[in-house]
C-alpha cells in the first residue's frame, strides 16, 4: 500500500511534467495543444513554435531544430539546466539564408532539406547541412551545434521556429535516460536471508518432532500440523513493523529542524543513508553556487587583486601613451603595437598600455551579450532596436554559455570598459570617458573541450586593424602563446587558490592573411566528413607565436559549509566522486577549493585515449601512482569501461578521490551501477539538475538538491534537501539511527517468534511430541500486538548517541559500513537467547506447576509476557518517555485482560501470592543472567559510542 501510494505521487509528478503546452506552424493558422510526450517538444517559453515544412534528410528524426529567430538578432538564448546541469544562457544561431523570407508563411513556400547525422548520445556535438534547393546556384550551410535545440532546452529569450530532426526515443534527453528501478535496502535483502534461514529452521524442526513421534499412523497429517504450530517463527509481524518504523523515520527526518525543507520522498530505504560508501556528486549548483567573481589578473610583471582594481581604473582612465597619435583618441588600445608584433618580445612596453591592451581583450573575446530587461516587453525586432540606443546601466544584465565568461565581462563594466552592445556581426564598447568603440565580428570560434580554447577575429570600425584574440586553459594556450618565464608558475599559484585561470594572447592579422583565411575556413565548415578535424586544422593555422596578453583568476563560489561537509563524509569512510558534464580544468579547480582534494595530494589527470592500445598504457601509468587522486574525461572513460571495465573499478576505488569531468547523464548512471557491481557497496548520488535524474535513480540512495536548475533531481530523488551541507546530518544522525533502529527492531520481532516456538517445542517434547498447541485463540493474538507491540516498536526512538555527538565524531559511521548491527552472527546470538529463555520458561513453569495443566499456561504465559517486556528494557540504549508509556501500557493491558480470560487462566489461582512468586522466579531466571552478562561485556569491552558518552 505504501509503495502505491509512493507511485501514486510520482505519476502525478509525472503528468504534470508532462501536460504542458506548444505551439505548432501550420499553413493556415497558429493553434495551441497539449503535448502527452515530453520527448515531442521543447519546452514552451516566450512563445515556441514548431514548423514542418522542411523534410530532413539522412539519419534524422525530433528535437534538433533549425530555428529562424523573429528579431533582427537572428539568434536566441536558450538554458539546458535540465540537460547537461549548466544554468547558463547559451546563444543560438539561425540558418541564414532564411533570415531573409519577407513573412513566416513564406517558411512553406521554399523547398530545402536537412541532413542530419544518426542518433547519438553526445551532447555535446552535431552535424548537419541545409541545402535550398530553389536557388541558382543551390545554397549549402552547414549545421553545428550551435543551430540545434536539443528537446528539454528553455528558450529563454527571443522567439524560435524550428525544423524538427530527432522525435520519441531518437532526442539527446530520452536517450540519456535510464529506466528507474525499483530500489531495496540492503538491510531489507539481509532481513529476506535470515527470514529464509528460519523457514528452513521451521521445517527442519517440524521433521526432526515427526521423526522422534516414529513415523507412526498418516505422518505428513503430523508434519503439517507442526508446521503451523512452529510457523511463529517466521516473524509475518516483521514487515509490518519495519514499514511502521521507515515511515516514522521518515517522518523525524522531515520534522528535524536543522534541515529544514528535506523532504523523504521513497519510505522504503531510510536504513540506506546509513550504509553508504561511495557518494557520487555533480559540481554545478551541488557543490558550487555557480556563481562566479573576478579576483585576479596578471600581466607577467604585475599582478592585480581585489585590492588593487583600482589602479586598473587609473590606468584605462588615462588614455594609452601610443594612443596618443591616434585620431579621435576612440581605441583603448592602438594600432602600433600591432604593428610591432614582430618585435613586441624585444621592446618592453609600459604597464598602462599593457594594462588598455588586456582589459580590451577580455571585453572582446566572448560570447556574452548583454540583455535590457526593460524592454522585455516589447517584440523581438523593437527590443534590440532600442538595447542600441539605450546604454542604461540599471536594465543590462549580461548573459552567455558560461559563467566565467559573464564574471570577466562584469570586471571590464567595473573597471570602466562597458560592453554595451552586441549581435552576430559586431560589439560595442563604451570608455570610461564615455565614447562608444564598435568592433565587427569576422570570425568566432566557440570553446570545445577538445581545443580548450575560444577565439574572435575583429576589425576595429575606426582604424579597420584586423586582430585575432584567443583565451583559454593554461595547458592549451602555453604552447601558442610566445616564450615566456612567468606564465606555468602563476597559474599553479593561482589554481592552489582555488582559481579558475584563462590565458589571454592576441594576433595582429593583415587584410591577406585573413582573406586567406576565410576562404579555407568555409571549405572546411562545408565538409560532411572529419569536418571538425578540418576545420580544427584551419584555425590552427592562426594560432602561433600569439602575444601573451595576461592571466585571469576566477572564483567560483562555493555552497555553504561545501568543505566541513565534504571533510565530515570523509572522516566517516565515504569515498566521494565528483561527477560532472563541466570541463576538465574547471571541474580538477573545485576539486582542489572543495577540498575534496587536499593541498599535499598529487592529482592524476588521466591522458586523452581513443583505443584499447592508449587505454592500456594509460592504465599502467596510473597503476603505478600511491595515493592520489584521479581526474579523467567521459571520453577516455568510455574506452577503458569498454575494454578495461575490471582494472579501472579496481584502481579507481583504490583512490582516495576521483573527479569525472564532461560525464553524459548516462556515464554517471553507469558509473553508479560499475561501483554497485564491482565492489558490492551501497552508493549514493546527489545532484539538482535533469542530467543528474538518470545517476540518481541508478544509485542505491538518490538525493536531489533543489537549486537553479530547477526541480527536476529534486522530484526524482528518494530524498530532497534544500543545501548541500545537509547532507552531513542526513546519513550521521538519521542515517545511522534508521539503521541501527530497524536492525534492533527486526532482530527482535524474531526473538518474539523464536522463544514462543520454542516453548511450543519443549511442550510437545514433554507430552510425548504431540501435536497439540500450547496456546490458543486470544492468547496467540494478543502476545503479537497489545501485550508487546508497542514496547517493541518502541525501539523506533532508541538511539545510542546524541546527534549531536553523532556530528562531531563521524568516524561512528563507518561501523554501519561492516554491517555488524545485523548479521548471522548476532542473529545467531539472539537464536540462542530465544532457545534458553523459551526453554526456562517452560520447563519452569512445568517444575513448579501443581495439580492443574491450566496453572501451566498462566505461569508461562505471564512470565513469557514479563520477560519480553524486560527484554525491551535491556535492548534500548537510551530511554525516551514514550517507551516507559509503551511498557506501562502493555503491562496494564495484560493485567486488565486478566479479568476477561476466564477460560484461559484460574483468576482464583493468578490472585495468589504462589503464583506472583512462581511467575517471578522464573521471570528472574530468564532474564538475570542476560542483564549480567551485558553489563560484564560493557564493562570488558564497550562499544565505540561509549567511549564518547561517558
Amino acid at each position: 500500500m505504501r509503495e502505491a501510494i509512493d507511485e501514486f505521487r510520482r505519476f502525478q509528478r509525472d503528468k504534470e511534467v508532462n501536460s504542458q503546452l506548444y505551439s505548432k506552424l501550420t499553413v493556415r493558422e497558429s493553434k495551441n495543444s497539449i503535448g502527452h510526450g515530453i520527448s515531442e517538444d521543447v519546452r514552451k517559453s516566450s512563445g515556441l513554435f514548431y514548423c514542418g515544412p522542411l523534410a530532413p534528410r539522412g539519419s534524422g528524426g525530433s528535437q534538433s531544430w533549425q530555428k529562424r529567430p523573429l528579431h533582427s538578432a537572428s539568434s536566441c538564448f536558450i538554458r539546458t539546466d535540465q540537460l547537461d546541469g549548466e544554468t547558463d544562457w547559451k546563444l543560438k544561431v539561425a540558418v541564414s539564408c532564411t533570415q531573409r523570407l519577407p513573412a513566416l508563411g513564406d517558411l512553406f513556400s521554399i523547398s530545402a532539406y536537412v541532413y542530419a547525422q544518426k542518433p547519438q548520445l553526445d551532447i555535446h556535438s552535431f552535424e548537419g547541412t541545409f541545402t535550398r534547393e530553389d536557388s541558382d546556384p543551390p545554397i549549402h550551410e552547414s549545421l553545428s551545434i550551435e543551430n540545434t535545440l536539443w528537446a528539454n532546452t528553455i528558450v529563454a529569450s527571443g522567439t524560435v521556429i524550428g525544423v524538427v530532426i530527432y522525435t520519441g526515443k531518437e532526442t539527446r534527453s530520452v536517450m540519456n535516460t535510464s529506466n528507474p528501478k525499483n530500489k531495496v535496502g540492503l538491510l531489507d535483502l539481509e532481513l529476506n536471508q535470515l527470514t529464509k534461514a528460519l523457514f528452513v529452521a521451521l521445517v527442519a524442526l517440524s521433521v526432526v518432532m515427526v521423526t522422534l513421534q516414529g513415523f507412526v499412523g498418516p505422518w505428513y497429517r503430523s508434519l503439517f500440523r507442526f508446521l503451523l504450530l512452529f510457523s511463529y517463527i517466521i516473524p509475518i509481524s516483521l514487515r509490518v513493523n519495519l514499514d511502521m518504523g521507515k515511515a516514522a523515520y521518515g517522518w523525524m527526518i522531515m520534522k528535524d529542524e536543522s534541515i529544514p525543507g528535506t523532504v523523504v520522498r521513497t519510505s522504503t530505504i531510510p536504513e540506506e543513508l546509513g550504509r553508504l560508501v561511495y557518494l557520487l556528486t555533480d559540481k554545478t549548483g551541488t557543490l558550487t553556487q555557480n556563481e562566479m567573481v573576478f579576483k585576479r589578473l596578471h600581466l607577467g610583471t604585475v599582478s592585480y587583486g581585489a585590492d588593487t582594481m583600482d589602479e586598473i581604473q587609473g590606468h584605462l582612465r588615462n588614455p594609452c601613451p601610443q594612443m596618443q597619435s591616434q585620431a579621435g583618441g576612440n581605441n583603448a588600445s592602438s594600432t602600433p603595437p600591432r604593428k610591432a608584433q614582430s618585435s613586441a618580445p624585444k621592446v618592453r612596453k609600459s604597464v598602462s598600455s599593457r594594462v588598455h591592451e588586456a582589459v580590451k581583450a577580455i571585453a572582446l573575446c566572448h560570447n556574452v551579450s548583454p540583455v535590457y530587461e526593460s524592454r522585455a516587453g516589447v517584440g523581438g525586432e523593437a527590443e534590440y532596436a532600442e538595447a542600441d540606443q539605450d546604454f542604461s546601466d540599471g536594465n543590462r544584465t549580461y548573459q552567455a554559455a558560461s559563467p566565467d565568461e559573464v564574471a570577466l565581462v562584469q570586471w571590464t563594466e567595473s573597471v570602466g570598459l562597458t560592453l554595451v552592445s552586441r549581435d552576430l556581426g559586431s560589439v560595442q564598447l563604451r570608455t570610461p570617458s564615455g565614447q562608444i568603440q564598435t568592433y565587427c565580428i569576422l570570425q568566432m570560434f566557440p570553446f570545445t573541450s577538445e581545443s580548450k580554447r575560444m577565439g574572435v577575429i575583429v576589425r576595429d570600425e575606426s582604424t579597420a586593424e584586423i586582430t585575432f584574440y584567443m583565451k583559454g586553459a593554461d595547458v592549451a594556450m602555453s604552447s601558442i602563446v610566445q616564450y615566456n618565464d612567468w606564465l606555468e608558475e602563476e597559474c599553479g599559484n593561482m589554481a592552489r587558490e582555488g582559481l579558475r585561470t584563462l590565458v589571454v594572447a592576441k594576433r595582429a592579422l593583415t587584410e591577406e592573411q585573413y582573406q586567406d583565411f576565410e576562404s579555407r575556413y568555409s571549405q572546411a565548415k562545408l565538409s560532411i566528413h572529419d569536418r571538425a578535424l578540418k576545420v580544427a586544422a584551419v584555425v590552427e593555422s592562426l594560432e602561433r607565436q600569439m602575444e601573451l596578453l595576461c592571466l585571469t583568476g576566477v572564483e567560483d563560489r562555493l555552497q555553504a559549509d561545501v568543505r566541513p561537509t565534504l571533510e565530515l563524509l570523509r572522516n566517516a569512510g565515504i569515498k566521494i566522486w565528483m561527477l560532472t558534464g563541466d570541463k576538465l580544468e574547471t571541474a580538477t579547480c573545485i576539486a582542489k577549493s572543495s577540498h575534496l582534494v587536499s593541498r599535499t595530494q598529487d592529482i592524476h589527470i588521466f591522458r586523452p585515449v581513443t583505443n584499447r592500445g592508449e587505454a592500456h598504457l594509460e592504465l599502467n601509468a596510473f597503476r603505478r601512482k600511491h595515493d592520489c587522486a584521479l581526474v579523467i574525461s567521459g571520453d577516455s572513460l568510455e574506452v577503458c569501461l569498454k575494454y578495461y571495465e575490471h582494472e579501472l573499478a579496481e584502481l579507481a576505488c583504490q583512490c582516495p578521490a576521483v573527479v569525472c569531468c564532461r560525464c553524459s547523464p548516462t556515464q554517471k548512471a553507469r558509473i553508479a551501477k560499475l561501483l554497485q557491481h564491482h565492489t558490492g557497496k551501497r552508493t549514493c548520488a546527489v545532484g539538482d539538475g535533469g542530467n543528474d535524474v538518470s545517476m540518481i535513480q541508478a544509485a542505491d540512495c538518490g538525493i536531489g538538491i533543489e537549486g537553479k536548475e530547477g526541480r527536476q533531481a529534486s522530484l526524482a530523488a528518494d530524498f530532497s534537501v534544500t543545501q548541500f551541507r545537509h547532507i552531513g546530518r542526513l546519513l550521521m544522525v538519521h542515517g545511522r539511527s534508521s539503521y541501527k533502529r530497524s536492525a534492533a527492531l527486526g532482530q527482535f520481532v524474531m526473538h518474539r517468534g523464536l522463544i514462543i516456538s520454542t516453548m511450543q517445542a519443549v511442550f510437545s517434547s514433554v507430552f510425548y511430541f504431540a501435536s497439540v498447541p500450547l496456546y490458543q485463540g486470544f492468547l496467540m493474538v494478543g502476545y503479537a500486538t497489545i501485550y508487546t507491540m508497542f514496547p517493541v516498536f518502541s525501539l523506533v526512538l532508541d538511539q545510542d548517541v546524541k546527534p549531536e555527538t553523532a556530528m562531531l565524531y563521524p568516524e561512528l559511521y563507518k561501523d554501519l559500513t561492516k554491517g555488524r548491527s545485523l548479521s548471522f552472527k548476532t542473529f545467531l546470538v539472539w537464536v540462542l537467547i530465544s532457545i534458553y529463555q523459551g526453554g526456562i520458561l517452560m520447563y519452569g513453569a512445568l517444575l513448579l506447576f501443581e495439580s492443574e495443566f491450566v496453572h501451566v499456561l498462566a505461569i508461562s504465559f505471564t512470565a513469557l509476557i514479563l520477560t519480553e517486556l524486560l527484554m525491551v528494557a535491556l535492548t534500548i540504549r537510551t530511554w525516551h518517555w514514550l517507551m516507559a508509556v509503551a511498557e506501562v501500557l502493555s503491562l496494564g493491558c495484560y493485567v486488565a485482560s486478566l479479568a476477561f480470560l476466564n477460560e484461559y487462566f484460574d483468576v482464583a489461582f493468578i490472585t495468589t501470592v504462589t503464583f506472583v512468586w512462581k511467575v517471578s522466579a522464573i521471570t528472574m531466571v530468564s532474564c538475570l543472567p542476560l542483564y549480567v552478562l551485558k553489563y560484564l561485556k560493557r564493562k570488558l569491552s564497550p562499544p565505540s559510542y561509549t567511549k564518547l558518552t561517558s
